[in-house]
């Protein structure tokens, strides 16, 4: 990746850098998991999991603990490989440097809180990415690619290919804020059509508004960080501006079986059940989703179901959450929860 970072000729040296990048990242974060006897093949398929598959498991890892705006970091470098390898986008070289440099910071950091090692300990400064311009903020840099796209959308220029090229970078930023960072066509459609409307920065890209950058260091040491400055993304409600509402693809963020999460807990599935029945975390939007398919239903539960159940299971009393939400017989009256934090004595 550094190679082709500081490369002198420019033909495929953006995908060189982003496809580099990620891959590295993709063996790192498998080596972590191995290193914690966390297995990285997929026994049905035959072969190794994929790189969303190894985030997954890594932020739920004690011994690899990848934080969140960690896996932002590393979700929108994935976006941005897709969105250059497969589609027709645009990544301007300031862009291309702050994420070059945040890999090479998450890089460090991760190698050192899993190996003890330092990247400086195989890798010598020198060979770093470099630039002769100063970082800019991530924010600055997204309102100058903002006001490029909405100057090639205007009448009579023309560039409508470059400016959609420019959105899907941009899309494929969202990452760092958002668990859904592959970018569909109707992300794309939708964005073009709000910019074309007039409408705000903030109106079309409110995802891209709760991203903050951090700098530390100059030159060959700098480093850079992402992290979220804003609350989380919520659900639309009927009155939000369809410019800002992006396509999700629900079965990614709500994969966890009943069956499979109790397992993953340690409990047994009807314990699982008890727990989130205390914790309301079936009443919980950001837990809890059914599929429907015909006739059928199938619930499903989310990666933040799973870390809500986790946090609660150090502190919480299990036997008592048992007692008080086990199943009772027919015709039983059901039992009170005197455990603190019961979501049923709440109501």
């Amino acid at each position: 990746m550094t190679a082709a970072f500081n490369a002198v000729d420019e033909e495929g040296r953006t995908s060189s850098v982003l496809l580099s990048l990620q891959h590295s990242f993709e063996m790192l974060v498998k080596a972590a998991l191995v290193h914690n006897n966390v297995s990285v093949f997929d026994k049905s398929l035959g072969r190794s999991i994929g790189f969303e598959k190894c985030l997954q498991l890594a932020r739920q890892e004690p011994g690899v603990k990848i934080t969140d705006a960690e896996a932002g970091t590393l979700r929108a470098i994935d976006a941005l490989r897709d969105d250059e390898q497969h589609w027709f986008n645009y990544v301007s070289e300031p862009i291309l440097f702050i994420h070059a440099r945040a890999g090479i910071t998450l890089f460090d950091d991760l190698l050192n809180r899993v190996f003890g090692e330092r990247l400086a300990d195989s890798l010598p400064v020198r060979v770093l990415p470099i630039s002769t311009e100063p970082p800019m903020g991530l924010d600055i840099l997204i309102d100058q690619e903002f006001t490029q796209i909405r100057d090639l959308l205007q009448p009579g220029r023309r560039a409508r290919n470059e400016a959609r090229a420019r959105i899907r970078t941009l899309l494929a930023i969202e990452g760092h804020a958002s668990e859904e960072s592959l970018v569909s066509e109707k992300d794309v459609d939708r964005v073009e059509k709000g910019i074309s409307e007039g409408k705000s920065r903030g109106a079309v890209f409110p995802t891209l508004e709760q991203i903050s950058t951090e700098f530390s260091g100059e030159g060959p040491t700098l480093t850079v960080r992402f992290d979220k400055k804003g609350p989380p993304v919520k659900f639309a409600g009927d009155d939000t501006d369809a410019a800002a509402i992006r396509q999700i693809d629900l079965q990614k963020t709500f994969h966890w079986s009943a069956t499979d999460l109790a397992k993953k807990l340690g409990l047994s599935l009807p314990k699982s059940i008890a727990l989130r029945q205390h914790l309301g975390i079936d009443a919980d939007q950001k837990c809890y989703y059914i599929f429907e398919m015909g006739s059928q239903k199938h619930p499903r539960l989310s990666d933040t179901a799973l870390q809500r159940m986790r946090d609660s299971l150090k502190r919480i009393d299990m036997d008592g959450v048992w007692e008080a939400h086990k199943p009772v017989g027919r015709g039983k009256e059901p039992r009170h929860c005197f455990v603190e934090g019961c979501a049923q004595a709440q109501r």
